[in-house]
């Protein structure tokens, strides 16, 4: 067994030719498997999808034990594999921009992480407290090193960086987010803190100082000129009636009076931060940083390239999410919707992701696991539900091709998997893993014409999900929280889990299950290729932070372009152990140029 990680990459990115020759590097790679890069796996029986792969490769995979196929995207070859299989998971871990946590000290000298108290870390996970405890040491030290008036967290949800860097960091911060709701909490929690840090200051002897609160603005940043408008006027104790009237009416924010707000005020400075701002945002905030005189800094860490805008790829008056640089612009090189859902997907060593095939179209929902101790533990039984669930997904959606063709046309939606409902599956599926393996009961669907198999407490929703195929479904009363694989005489029979996931999924889809639907069929022409779900899945996953990596870079080569007027560096700032999309795009203009 050979292991590759992202820390054996033989590329750098600290200039822009550098960063450039990465991104040539990444793109002549990714060419030849463009055909996993544009695939999705529910159309895997549909499309034949195995056809596109290296037939020695499936050969040898269709026979790996289910541990070394979930190893693939973390970079594991077999010594017994073929050598050009070998040189493809090896070359491309050697692509992947390394994800260990960067010695944060060394590279920002001065700066300190410090621990939340039980006050400010209130209502924060592990993740998430984490995330907030660098993220702010990290800004607190840009900050101060460009000299800044403002600090501004763009897509700052309930404000848990915001308040840090208010309360605990004493800047002056404005926390933009689009929801009201999360502004309200924002506002709500502030107080709570504001409440206890003027007890504190009551207490103390030295008692004299200054309590800096976050101002919050709803608002969606729609375009580089908003965001630039919002940074101008929220310096100001004489806009705060402009603000009113802007919250009210989004358009206001599009007048000239407004886009010229930023420029107008020369003796400002900021600097622009933003913890997983979605897709477009981060691209904005890169832009805006460039266009607005008055930000003298960026920390940007990006996610959900899914909902970026591709140029060529959706028509849009505004400037697309990417490309960015002109160098990845110049190779004419796209992704595809389906290659940045790809690249959400980051799998490395310390955290492995299970991605579960939901029942709209194109739709991806994510189990975590959370320790490398606990995957060791479960990861066979783990893989097998994992690769089962994409079989039947994939044997369903020849189903829907063959006997509802108009679901293919329209693409219905059921919704986004919520968080809540995420957590739910998530503690189903990971804790009782580890127990022996159980006998399964022969399935008999019984559901011809009718969903009343189906409890309501498996359509349970969340404020933000929408409706989620529950598994347990699959085993009828049987919690998928078991381990799936049985074998010998206690084997379960698959096509009745087939029929019953079917039958489950119609009724998803508000579609009356039909007695003409065979599904015996179905299973009868999908089953003899159903192990090689596994060794397709695994190959394309392992894609993903390769994609992210070439995303990444064009954003940092944007920056490069500019010329000697920026520092830009790319860090990895957090424990990819706890937070997996851990690198910072950081950014400060030269002091003597501003």
């Amino acid at each position: 067994m050979e292991f590759s990680t992202a820390s054996d990459c033989k590329y750098s990115c600290d200039t822009a030719a550098h960063t450039l020759h990465w991104i040539n590097a990444i793109i002549h790679f990714l060419k030849p498997f463009t055909f996993f890069m544009h695939a999705h796996v529910v159309n895997f029986f549909k499309d034949r999808l195995w056809e596109s792969v290296d037939k020695e490769w499936m050969d040898c995979l269709r026979n790996e034990p289910v541990e070394n196929l979930l190893l693939i995207p973390s970079g594991v070859v077999q010594d017994h594999w073929p050598a050009s299989l070998k040189d493809f998971i090896v070359t491309l871990r050697s692509l992947v921009f390394p994800r260990e946590q960067a010695d944060l000290q060394t590279i920002l000298p001065g700066l300190h992480v410090i621990s939340l108290n039980s006050v400010l870390a209130q209502g924060m996970n592990m993740k998430k407290k984490h995330e907030v405890e660098v993220l702010s040491a990290v800004v607190n030290s840009i900050a101060d090193s460009a000299r800044r008036h403002t600090i501004v967290d763009v897509g700052a949800g309930q404000g848990y960086l915001a308040q840090v860097l208010s309360f605990q960091y004493q800047h002056s911060v404005v926390a933009i987010d689009a929801c009201s709701h999360h502004g309200s909490i924002a506002d709500a929690r502030a107080e709570r803190i504001k409440k206890h840090y003027a007890a504190q200051m009551r207490k103390s002897e030295t008692g004299n100082w200054s309590l800096n609160v976050p101002k919050t603005i709803t608002c969606r940043v729609m375009s580089i000129g908003m965001l630039k408008a919002l940074t101008g006027m929220s310096l100001h104790k004489d806009d705060a009636e402009q603000l009113r009237s802007f919250e009210e009416d989004n358009a206001q924010l599009e007048g000239e009076k407004l886009k010229s707000s930023c420029n107008a005020n020369n003796d400002t400075s900021l600097v622009l931060a933003g913890l997983h701002a979605c897709g477009d945002l981060s691209v904005t905030m890169l832009k805006t940083f460039l266009d607005c005189k008055e930000v003298k800094a960026i920390v940007s860490i990006g996610c959900c390239y899914n909902l970026l805008s591709e140029e060529g790829i959706v028509k849009t008056e505004t400037q697309c999410g990417f490309p960015m640089s002109a160098g990845v612009k110049s190779a004419c090189f796209s992704l595809g919707k389906n290659s940045r859902d790809l690249a959400c997907q980051y799998v490395c060593p310390y955290r492995v992701y299970l991605h579960l095939s939901c029942l709209r179209p194109g739709c991806i929902f994510f189990l975590s696991v959370k320790s490398a101790e606990r995957w060791r533990g479960m990861e066979k039984d783990a893989g097998l539900h994992n690769f089962e669930l994409h079989c039947f997904r994939a044997a369903f959606q020849m189903v829907l091709c063959k006997y509802y063709p108009e679901v293919m046309i329209t693409n219905p939606s059921i919704g986004r998997q919520g968080k809540t409902l995420r957590r739910r599956q998530h503690r189903k599926v990971e804790y009782p893993l580890n127990h022996k393996e159980i006998a399964c009961p022969s399935l008999h669907s019984n559901t011809k014409g009718s969903c009343r198999n189906i409890e309501p407490k498996e359509l349970e929703t969340d404020k933000n999900s929408g409706l989620a195929l529950d598994t347990d479904v699959l085993f009828h009363g049987h919690s998928s929280s078991k381990s799936t694989r049985c074998e010998g005489p206690k084997s379960v029979d698959k096509y009745a889990l087939f029929e019953k996931f079917s039958q489950s999924g119609l009724c998803r889809l508000g579609l009356k299950p039909s007695q003409d639907i065979k599904f015996h069929e179905i299973w009868k022409e999908a089953e003899p290729f159903a192990e090689l779900v596994g060794p397709y899945w695994s190959l394309r996953a392992a894609l993903g932070p390769l994609l992210e990596t070439f995303l990444l870079l064009d954003r940092l080569l944007f920056l490069q372009e500019q010329g000697s007027s920026l520092e830009v560096i790319m860090l990895p700032i957090f424990d990819p152990e706890v937070s997996p999309r851990n690198v910072a795009i950081i950014a400060k203009k030269i002091l003597t140029q501003i």
